[in-house]
């Protein structure tokens, strides 16, 4: 099945901040999800794993790399096994980059919040106002993405045109 998010990432020196803000709008804490998530090769879009303590999926997202609040086109799968699955991808596609992270997982209805520490990158926040359980439409999607944006006082400057993927593949040359 496919969904559609706008989000934003941006990055932070205000990770307490937007924590605490969270907490006082009684966001849904889901947990401290230590991650890696594998990139594969592939042709089109990007297709990678994540493995957590929390989330383990395979998501296949096609998305522009912009500034600003973005559409992501999105197909996810729970993953039961991910070891064996990223066997075998690395095996049949092979991989293309992993990246690895601390991320703080917090929801307040359809919105879904990270706080996020990548090693050797920085602080981030994502914000990310999804369809997945509700019949939203994009431009209500993107009025919410835009709400939080500035509710918890991220800047133009601060937002981020690519993933993190991107910028670890950009260190590495």
């Amino acid at each position: 099945m496919s969904f559609v998010n706008v989000e934003i990432k941006a990055r932070t020196n205000n990770t307490d901040a937007i924590r605490n803000w969270l907490i006082d709008q009684k966001a849904d804490f889901k947990g401290t999800d230590w991650q890696t998530d594998i990139y594969f090769n592939v042709s089109n879009g990007r297709l990678k794993l994540r493995q957590g303590n929390i989330e383990n999926n395979l998501i296949f997202y096609l998305r522009p790399d912009q500034e600003g609040p973005k559409q992501s086109n999105f197909q996810l799968l729970k993953v039961d096994n991910p070891n064996l699955l990223s066997e075998m991808l690395a095996h049949s596609i092979g991989i293309k980059t992993f990246v690895r992270k601390k991320r703080d997982i917090y929801y307040m209805d359809n919105v879904k919040f990270h706080i996020d520490e990548v090693p050797g990158l920085g602080n981030f926040v994502e914000i990310e106002a999804g369809n997945i359980n509700n019949d939203l439409s994009r431009e209500q999607l993107l009025e919410q993405c835009n709400y939080y944006m500035h509710a918890l006082n991220i800047e133009e400057t601060d937002l981020l045109d690519r993933s993190y993927s991107d910028m670890i593949l950009e260190k590495a040359i």
